[in-house]
């Protein structure tokens, strides 16, 4: 395994509509998958798409940490996850606005609206068929990478830039609010 070289903010690979992947149990797919997992831990982050190393193909990686999940039994942990060519539902017209940030845009966060409840539905390199309905903070990690496949990032999403500004710069601004 290896650690990938993150593409970041500017680059062309990030806003272009990703190809499907024709063999999801293909070695070279495989080999990847295994390579953005470890780059996800050592990043560290939550998601990962392909496009973000440079591979413009429609698969990411994720997982919902204890401490990030809900109390809603679909918000629950998962362990590191991969989706192969995915399909996104979005249900409802619930939208909630919610931090993200992103590998490809290092230091920054932003309040972004998503929708509080998904189904998605791709296969893993097994082949296997991976259909879930979920909510909270792991529906949000996959429209999140999910965008990444059609050259979407998350910036684009910004509805309120008051809410958007560099890590330390928000940390410092909330501490302040908090005195």
């Amino acid at each position: 395994m290896a650690i990938l070289k993150i593409a970041r903010m500017g680059h062309p690979v990030l806003l272009r509509r990703c190809d499907p992947v024709p063999d999801p149990g293909a070695p070279e797919i495989r080999r990847l998958v295994a390579d953005m997992m470890e780059t996800m831990a050592d990043a560290p982050g939550v998601g990962l798409a392909a496009p973000q190393v440079f591979q413009p193909l429609r698969l990411f990686v994720f997982r919902v940490p204890g401490d990030r999940s809900g109390v809603d039994p679909d918000d629950s942990p998962v362990g590191n996850a991969v989706l192969i060519n995915p399909e996104l539902e979005l249900i409802g017209d619930d939208r909630t606005l919610g931090w993200e940030g992103c590998l490809s845009i290092p230091g920054m966060r932003a309040a972004i609206p998503r929708a509080k409840r998904v189904r998605y539905r791709g296969v893993d390199c097994d082949g296997n068929v991976v259909t879930r309905e979920v909510s909270g903070f792991h529906a949000r990690v996959v429209q999140h990478e999910y965008d990444h496949l059609d050259g979407i990032l998350y910036t684009m999403r910004v509805t309120d830039f008051s809410l958007f500004g560099f890590n330390e710069e928000l940390n410092k601004a909330a501490e302040d609010a908090a005195r």
